[in-house]
């Protein structure tokens, strides 16, 4: 099919004008991989088969500013009949047919592949760098989706709409996804959900955290020196810590108590826990703390462990990406149902990562770092390709127009970031004073 060929071309680098090169990327057994570990796959030929929702999904991901029928239509998805173009009513039942696990097995099984190595391709000091940090996504407002997902409330009213909380773990220099779990904003957390992705955390790493995930349990949780897995984050103004030795007048060796209702909780706590500080001083601001498991100053040095930090919003901007960019600043998910919204989620997080990968190669190519690149150019080209590919049909141009694309690509390379940037967090407000429409059944 045409959006098959166009995923495995957008793999490829443009000098290796073949189609054998894009089998190692998304591979065609893992369509049937996912459908078969799932217990989706079917016998049945419909008109809008199974292994062609799964691109319909990612296609819905990537084609933000198109209607789902028109995805369809655009990237040639449906068989060929006499009766013409598919039915707009045949796409829901088929997209529930489905059902969100195809895509959540792909999802992983392709993040497993792609941010994995790439962390391991941008190690810093031996340690493969990832953050962990949570997010919100707004959905259609049915009875269906606030049942299941909720939203916040306050003294003023509620949210407009339900929310689902979002938490990834991200390779922080490609901003590829390595895992990713969210659920219902009502009823978890963020550290619930992180708490679920630290067994995707490898040996040799660094995980970089928010202030808002200090927490002994967790921490040490992720913390493993013999397999040096390491994790750091911002202490908070309370935070009590005693020192135990002092490496300089900006790095030291400190202990800090395990609180009685964490100890409670989970017995084989400690009863205090050691971690390295070291201190952010700019003139202007206040002194903010880092708190780190790396406790090898030699290894570690105090001024890269300062200047590391930094690339903690990394997955700040990588969230931006999400919702600006690739979801064109409409926030709230098309699905009206808690199993199509979580599978719209799974093919919003492989479709980004489709995106962050075709940036990876192409900064290699043009030997900058990924982050150098703009995902919105590279948005534009994985588009084009795709639909440029369904109109004309013709595979064997495709390499050497998308090797095209990708020389005018480069042209939109960013300039180093500047580090003086400061753009303060702010609270917006999405209490409305009028009444919530409601939308009855859900599809």
């Amino acid at each position: 099919m045409a959006l098959h060929r166009a995923l495995l071309v957008t793999a490829s680098y443009p000098r290796l004008e073949t189609f054998d090169r894009f089998r190692s990327h998304i591979r065609p057994e893992w369509i049937d991989e996912a459908l078969e570990a799932t217990g989706t796959a079917t016998l049945r030929r419909r008109r809008l088969p199974a292994d062609q929702v799964i691109w319909l999904v990612l296609g819905i991901a990537l084609f933000r500013d198109r209607g789902i029928e028109e995805v369809v239509d655009k990237l040639d998805l449906a068989l060929a009949s006499p009766r013409g173009a598919i039915a707009k009513s045949a796409i829901p039942p088929a997209r529930a047919r489905l059902g969100d696990e195809p895509m959540k097995w792909l999802f992983e099984r392709t993040a497993k592949k792609w941010a994995y190595e790439s962390a391991d391709r941008n190690r810093w000091r031996g340690l493969a760098l990832f953050g962990i940090d949570g997010s919100s996504l707004r959905l259609t407002d049915t009875e269906a989706n606030r049942t299941e997902f909720g939203g916040w409330t306050s003294g003023k009213g509620d949210s407009s709409n339900p929310l689902v909380r979002l938490v990834v773990l991200m390779a922080l220099r490609s901003h590829l996804l390595a895992a990713a779990s969210f659920g219902p904003y009502a009823t978890s957390s963020e550290m619930h959900h992180a708490a679920a992705l630290t067994d995707r955390i490898p040996a040799q790493s660094l995980t970089i955290l928010d202030g808002l995930f200090l927490s002994a349990a967790y921490l040490l949780s992720i913390e493993n020196q013999a397999e040096q897995r390491h994790w750091m984050t911002r202490a908070k103004k309370n935070t009590r810590m005693r020192v135990l030795e002092r490496y300089s007048d900006s790095d030291s060796l400190v202990e800090m108590e395990v609180s009685d209702e964490a100890r409670q909780l989970n017995p084989s706590l400690p009863k205090t826990w050691r971690a390295r500080a070291v201190q952010i001083r700019r003139t202007g601001h206040e002194p903010k703390t880092l708190l780190t498991s790396m406790l090898d100053q030699e290894a570690f040095p105090e001024r890269d462990v300062r200047e590391l930090y930094h690339e903690r919003w990394e997955l700040e901007l990588a969230y931006d990406e999400i919702k600006t960019e690739l979801l064109d600043a409409e926030v709230t998910l098309r699905s009206k149902s808690p199993t199509a919204v979580r599978q719209e989620l799974w093919g919003i997080l492989t479709g980004f990562n489709l995106v962050r990968l075709e940036i990876e190669r192409i900064a290699s190519e043009a030997q900058v770092e990924p982050t150098r690149i703009s995902f919105v150019a590279a948005l534009h080209l994985i588009r084009d390709e795709w639909e440029w590919s369904a109109i004309t049909r013709s595979p064997g141009a495709i390499p050497k127009h998308l090797a095209q694309l990708r020389m005018r690509l480069k042209r939109f390379i960013l300039p180093p970031r500047r580090s003086t940037r400061s753009y303060p967090r702010v609270i917006k407000n999405d209490y409305r004073r009028y009444p919530r429409r409601r939308t009855n059944g859900a599809k």
